[in-house]
């Protein structure tokens, strides 16, 4: 969901307009999504401005960290409020790894599969233990003492029968012991994955799945339904590698040049000043008028026009606007 923060500048030459709003707002965490919200409830911007305008009223600078009722107050500088449970959209990035991923049986060895060879009674000076690629050609070398077998299309049962036949040579009574350490197709899986147009990722020869609108939990559940159609036995990790579709757009009007539209990422932390720091600050044609509009939630109409009073923020380092 976007939110729009507007700077308005006025043509040189035209003196500033005076701010009408200054000391009504506590300074708004621009990712802050719909109402004015917390625990206790959600109230229009209108019913939080005319409560802060009271407090204002007083002309005490510390009104505003007074005893307020907290349904009334948007959220500030030293009050923000945490964002909801991340959920994935594009273009989001993920990331994907497969913690385990045991093929169904009975499975035949693949090219680029790893294989885990031990030889219990092989030479001394040449031993056969650790992890053994698969090559192109469907052989998996032993080493210079043993020479190569062929492998591929076998099961697991019928690969280490062919190398205890061909250690015979060399070794007498080879005692062989061969495991599949990590099946080929698990590359398939591994690795960054960009969420599409159609909100899904594509897993290789295992399809897409569907991961719009799930959070990272839910995503993984989805993703390990889709492989258990090929392993008997599956876990995967899943984590956001770049967040990508949570942003807000600052808008500032160009002194009668246009409006500039900047596209900036929400980070969970953005304040009004980070904001405007994303510019390089305002320039000499600003004009004094900034405000922050939100969408609010389906079904929630309430005004979403928040004003930002910046001579507050920046000459008195005021968290009260």
């Amino acid at each position: 969901m976007a939110i729009l923060f507007r700077v308005r500048n006025f043509d040189l030459g035209v003196e500033k307009t005076t701010r009408r709003v200054a000391s009504l707002l506590c300074l708004v965490a621009i990712t802050t999504v719909g109402c004015a919200t917390n625990s206790i409830g959600i109230s229009t911007t209108a019913q939080v401005t005319e409560n802060l305008s009271a407090i204002a009223a007083t002309g005490d600078p510390n009104a505003c960290l007074a005893e307020t009722d907290p349904s009334m107050l948007p959220p500030t500088e030293l009050a923000k409020v945490t964002l909801p449970t991340y959920r994935i959209e594009p273009p989001d990035l993920l990331i994907v790894d497969a913690i385990r991923a045991v093929p169904k049986s009975p499975y035949t060895i693949r090219t680029q599969d790893v294989l885990q060879i031990i030889v219990g009674n092989a030479q001394p000076d040449q031993p056969i233990a650790g992890a053994y690629l698969v090559e192109a050609n469907g052989l998996v070398n032993l080493g210079p003492s043993y020479g190569p077998v062929k492998v591929e299309g076998l099961t697991i049962d019928e690969a280490t029968d062919a190398i205890s036949r061909h250690l015979r040579a060399t070794v007498l009574q080879p005692l062989v012991a061969v495991s599949l350490q990590q099946p080929a197709l698990t590359q398939q899986i591994v690795g960054e994955r960009v969420v599409g147009p159609d909100g899904s990722i594509r897993l290789g020869v295992y399809g897409s799945v569907y991961v719009t609108g799930l959070t990272i939990a839910e995503a993984t559940a989805a993703i390990e339904e889709k492989l258990s159609e090929h392993f008997s036995d599956v876990k995967v990790s899943v984590d956001v590698f770049g967040y990508n579709s949570k942003v807000f757009y600052l808008i500032t009007e160009g002194a009668g040049f246009g409006d500039q539209v900047i596209r900036l990422p929400i980070t969970g932390n953005d304040t009004v000043l980070d904001a405007v720091a994303s510019i390089g600050g305002l320039s000499q044609v600003a004009g004094s008028k900034i405000w922050i509009s939100r969408p609010a939630p389906h079904g929630v109409g309430c005004d979403q026009v928040l004003p930002v009073d910046w001579e507050a923020i920046t000459t008195a380092a005021n968290t009260c606007t």
